[in-house]
């Protein structure tokens, strides 16, 4: 099924690839931060290219936010870019003139197998890389010292038959991330830019578009939880973090848990019931529902994205947000070596950038949580978690986003 909005025949100036309900919503953040939209109404300003995961969760954050991207006066086009064996093929050839016509291309993941293969076929004199969660400081990274695109939280060892079949597709896309003559790259994002590449030029995301078009929310006095699929992708082991969610609701009184949208349904009917939690099932990313509201005067998270942009798209609510520091005793045998350095990096910048103020540890199990808020030190459990991160698509080749 397509939901295509816009006049027929014309050609987008701006063709943007998306996979995750966040994914969209940073492209409508850059959007707005370039005065797109509006009086571009004729599909001649931005076309939004929705690359469908399967999952139900993902499918119906994303129906969401593609009535909010059309409200704005972008067109939208839905691929069921997974629906089987043959859709990869026939999404290819129906959006080969597109890619062909623009002449700037915004991307959310460009670790995506899917989106690697796009920019094959296009060449946009301007590429933009928006947010897909905390994947941005690691491609940046990467790309800055010359290396293959690899997601983080992947485990070392030999290239799989998958990882042989589309190296020359991986290694065409990286060059076309990378700033040449006829070429300028943009990085639009929430995350810390500590290792920017030569001739790409970084662009701060505010969450301006978030803070204008809802809220200010109603704050209530008791505390809400994130939730992560760390433990749906092998990183973190699933007794522990219970343990730790419970410890974490009793310390500081939370009531809610927003699950991420790949939770297991066994995962969270276990957690209402040791916890006491009531469980809630976001339809839009979390930056959206908080801004929306009713939300609590504190937000537990563990390292992940939101502790950089839910600061951001609840400035002057007076909300506070507390992240729980990492402790690698938490991961499983299978999470990446680099995990543990990578995790700790999101919650230190997150620190450094927001004024969350750093905790030291009363013992080996425990690891106060730190909030927004100077000065503020609270008892917490700590543990070793991020978003959600990419996995293998139902189609085969094209796994479904990256870490949210």
């Amino acid at each position: 099924m397509s939901l295509r909005a816009g006049t027929a025949g014309t050609t987008p100036h701006t063709l943007a690839f998306v996979e995750s309900p966040v994914q969209l919503l940073n492209v409508l953040e850059w959007a707005h931060a370039r005065g797109l939209g509006g009086e571009e109404r004729s599909g001649a300003g931005l076309t939004v290219v929705v690359l469908s995961p399967v999952d139900p969760m993902t499918r119906g954050q994303l129906r969401r936010m593609a009535e909010l991207a059309r409200d704005e006066g972008h067109t939208v086009r839905w691929e069921d870019a997974r629906d089987g064996a043959g859709a990869p093929l026939h999404t290819l050839r129906g959006l080969t003139p597109l890619l062909r016509a623009a002449s700037r291309i915004v991307v959310g993941d460009p670790f995506s197998r899917y989106v690697q293969l796009l920019l094959t076929i296009a060449r946009p004199a301007d590429l933009v890389v928006v947010d897909d969660g905390t994947a941005t400081m690691e491609f940046v990274g990467q790309l800055a010292r010359g290396e293959r695109l690899v997601r983080w939280h992947r485990t070392g060892g030999r290239p799989g038959p998958r990882d042989l079949l589309l190296a020359p597709v991986s290694a065409a896309a990286r060059r076309r991330l990378t700033p040449g003559q006829d070429r300028r790259v943009e990085v639009f994002s929430a995350m810390p830019v500590p290792q920017t590449p030569a001739g790409v030029t970084v662009t701060a995301n505010a969450f301006a578009w978030t803070r204008a078009r809802f809220g200010p929310p109603r704050v209530t006095k008791g505390a809400d939880l994130v939730g992560t699929s760390l433990v749906e992708t092998g990183v973190v082991d699933g007794d522990r973090y219970l343990h730790a969610v419970g410890l974490l609701a009793r310390t500081h009184g939370a009531a809610r848990y927003f699950a991420h949208r790949r939770e297991s349904t066994d995962k969270l009917r276990r957690l209402a019931a040791e916890t006491g939690l009531e469980i809630v099932r976001p339809d839009l990313p979390l930056e959206l529902i908080a801004r929306r509201g009713p939300v609590g005067r504190t937000v537990l998270s563990f390292p992940s994205t939101v502790v950089h942009t839910l600061p951001l798209a609840l400035t002057g609510t007076g909300v506070r947000v507390a992240v729980c520091d990492i402790d690698p005793d938490w991961l499983t045998g299978h999470a990446s070596p680099r995990a543990q350095g990578f995790l700790t990096a999101v919650t230190a910048t997150a620190r450094a950038a927001h004024d969350l103020a750093e905790a030291t540890p009363r013992d080996p199990s425990a690891v106060p949580l730190v909030g927004q808020q100077e000065g503020h030190r609270a008892t917490g459990l700590g543990l070793g978690l991020q978003d959600g991160a990419g996995q293998q698509g139902e189609a085969g080749l094209f796994e479904v986003g990256g870490d949210r």
